[in-house]
């Protein structure tokens, strides 16, 4: 599949010539996630630069977690953007996509271990420029069935990180993904509901709600509060024989176009990002590429 030039994708990506309306071609703060690109920041900004795009969720550089790199590679990464054009519209981390620790001496230090490693995600954050960081709401084995305790406690939790963030200007953005407690549209707006912080809101994925047996858009999306949602992933994924499975954009049954044209309608004005998941035997670039090519078009009737 040919790609667009450079000076259409800038025009769908809001980066418009002279003249060109935000009312012709909607904003869309579009980045992909650099690991299913390229583990190497060059290589994934490269990539970035070549489709035009100006954003990237930071997840795994140089073949480990951020959270689990020096400093000074967070500030390697920093200069790679900066020469390429590129923000950190997030910060993946790992923070809460654990079992729920037990409130017993053995728990709580496994819950000091996830302070230490909010704490550094909050330094890498600020290196890198974004003041969002993706994190989760804890995760269950297959074949358990949560309780009204465990979400208390739950959102005692969150409510206790959203302090910590909010005391150091930061944002979190609870992502629903299977096996947690928060996997579809309708647990994240129970979660919503009852932790109400101002900088604790949502990474949307449609797609991960959709996999885990929910209609995520329209059912899912419409029990949410749009003005809680702070991130949204983009992908394409189908549902059978009782199973998700990801696709390229385009060859699954989520329906991106109606989801987008839904959050600009509602308010948002937050960024996206790609995070295909498809796996392609010519490798994650490829993959990436071929999802990014159909999803641009997607964008381009918005």
């Amino acid at each position: 599949m040919a790609l667009m030039h450079r000076r259409d994708l800038l025009l769908l990506l809001g980066a418009a010539a002279p003249g060109f309306s935000a009312l012709e071609s909607p904003k869309i703060p579009l980045g992909v996630t650099t690991d299913e690109i390229d583990d190497d920041i060059a290589i994934a900004s490269r990539f970035l630069q070549e489709f035009g795009l100006r954003f990237a969720e930071v997840r795994t550089i140089w073949g480990e977690y951020n959270t689990a790199q020096p400093l000074d590679k967070i500030r390697e990464c920093k200069s790679i953007f900066d020469g390429h054009g590129i923000r950190t519209s997030v910060l993946g981390t790992a923070f809460f996509k654990i079992p729920l620790p037990p409130d017993t001496p053995q728990g709580r230090a496994v819950l000091d271990n996830q302070w230490s490693l909010l704490d550094g995600a909050m330094e890498r954050a600020k290196i890198l420029g974004t003041d969002t960081i993706r994190t989760f709401a804890f995760t269950y084995e297959k074949g358990y069935t949560p309780s009204d305790t465990d979400y208390e406690r739950i959102y005692e939790l969150e409510r206790e990180s959203a302090r910590r963030a909010k005391a150091r200007g930061f944002r979190l953005a609870i992502e629903n993904v299977g096996g947690s407690y928060v996997s579809t549209g309708a647990e994240a707006a129970r979660l919503l509901r009852h932790v109400k912080e101002d900088n604790i809101g949502l990474t949307w994925d449609p797609n991960n709600a959709g996999a885990s047996g929910e209609t995520s858009f329209p059912d899912g999306y419409a029990t949410l509060d749009p003005a809680r949602i702070m991130h949204v992933h983009l992908r394409d994924f189908r549902y059978r024989d009782g199973k998700g499975e990801w696709t390229a954009v385009g060859e699954g049954q989520m329906d991106n176009l109606s989801q987008i044209r839904a959050l600009l309608r509602d308010g948002y004005k937050g960024s996206y990002t790609l995070e295909t998941h498809y796996k392609s035997p010519l490798g994650k670039a490829h993959a990436s590429r071929t999802s990014l090519t159909a999803l641009l078009k997607v964008i381009a009737s918005v």
